[in-house]
């Protein structure tokens, strides 16, 4: 089999004038798309090209983009088009964006202010198939972008309708019907007023002492930064949870640090629980996360405090709702951290707070909406991964000839 013909970028193209306009004449909703050097497309109200291009920043990070029908474009940006009828221009983009990785790191000089050294691009020695097959490329690669963009539609939505029901959820309640109770101004007799506002009549209010465990501390702070230093770090080991290891859902597993059974012995009063939740106490004070089964046992680092709460008195994962989306909880605590002066969070702060408790019926029923949302939302969220990981797979074949297009045709 032979090799896919290749031939050099830089006679193949064709350089389009440097803009006159700076980037700062980026407005928000301006009337014409407008291509800066950065990732994000801005707006203006100018156009400078009524034809396709290609636009590559010349500073920061590597970028590229394809513009198309009226369009404007910076100082700090490149634009060039093919120079000849055999190249199509969108593929031209497409094998410019597969590569971004290799520009980034290739392509830039400047220890400070990095920039595109356009000789480096010229002298990128790229696929050039018939046209047939560059239109067919650009065909799968555009449809796949159509999916990617529709998707990520969906998860921004999914992701606003989330913040929506949840504060709902956690203002209003589900009532016997299983519906949404009406707001507070539709049927005040519905509501009292309590420290948190107003809540539902057949909801109370506690604050965490009054919802501990029997036979386990309500609150538990991290140990002593000096407890767990650089000498203690193991490749392996049990898991130490650490601010880092935060993410939106549940903990980043690349980033848990190690220690060796014989350490993790003597800290067990900061071992975590199922059910206990994990909070950070310092930087984005109130960020929570709900310890699983398969997370039992791993222990919390200085930063960090665990809460731990009576099930049968509030189900965690509906205290963790309140603390990450209440708005109302968490402007108490905002004001109880910053009147001590430093955006630190510690156990008398948490000790003040106010959780709404609703009957142990409905508790259910709240966990099991925002469950039902969640898990929605995941869904979504893997079909964007899996959408990106199959662009970017066939980038790889396609653009690179590894995997001949001559089927798809």
């Amino acid at each position: 089999m032979s090799e896919p013909k290749r031939a050099l970028l830089g006679p193949r193209i064709e350089e389009l004038p440097k803009s006159t306009l700076p980037a700062g004449l980026a407005k928000s909703g301006g009337q014409y798309p407008f291509f800066c050097s950065s990732p994000e497309v801005k707006s203006c109200d100018r156009w400078l090209l009524d034809a396709p291009a290609i636009l590559m920043g010349t500073g920061g990070v590597a970028t590229v983009h394809l513009g198309q029908g009226q369009f404007a474009y910076s100082t700090d940006t490149w634009a060039f088009r093919p120079s000849g009828k055999r190249t199509n221009v969108s593929f031209m983009f497409r094998q410019l964006e597969h590569l971004l990785p290799k520009i980034d790191h290739l392509g830039f000089e400047g220890s400070g202010l990095r920039h595109l050294q356009k000789s480096f691009i010229r002298n990128l020695r790229l696929l050039l198939p018939d046209e047939d097959q560059q239109g067919k490329i650009v065909e799968v690669l555009d449809t796949l972008d159509a999916a990617i963009r529709g998707t990520e539609a969906v998860v921004a939505k999914l992701r606003a309708m989330k913040q929506g029901l949840l504060h709902d959820l956690l203002t209003r309640g589900i009532d016997a019907n299983g519906d949404l109770r009406p707001p507070q101004p539709e049927a005040p007799y519905l509501y009292h007023q309590t420290p948190l506002g107003w809540l539902p009549k057949e909801w109370g209010t506690s604050k965490l002492p009054n919802l501990a465990m029997s036979n386990r501390p309500v609150i538990r702070t991290g140990p002593f930064g000096s407890s767990l230093k650089g000498e203690h770090w193991r490749e392996v080991g049990r898991p130490v949870i650490t601010i880092g290891s935060f993410g939106d859902s549940s903990f980043i597993m690349e980033e848990l640090l190690f220690i060796d059974e014989k350490k993790a012995r003597g800290m067990l009063e900061y071992e975590v629980h199922p059910g206990d939740l994990v909070f950070s106490r310092v930087a984005d004070v109130g960020r929570s996360l709900v310890v699983t089964e398969e997370q039992a046992g791993w222990i919390m680092s200085s930063n960090l405090m665990r809460i731990s709460v009576e099930p049968r008195k509030l189900i965690p994962t509906l205290l963790h709702a309140q603390l990450r989306y209440s708005a109302r909880l968490r402007k108490q605590m905002s004001q109880l951290v910053n009147s001590a002066g430093r955006d630190v969070a510690n156990s008398s702060v948490l000790l003040a707070l106010d959780f709404a408790v609703p009957s142990q019926e409905e508790q259910q029923q709240i966990d099991d909406a925002i469950a039902a949302s969640d898990g929605t939302l995941a869904y979504e969220e893997r079909k964007l991964d899996k959408l990106r990981l199959q662009k970017s797979g066939l980038m790889d074949d396609l653009l690179t000839g590894r995997v001949p297009v001559t089927p798809l045709l």
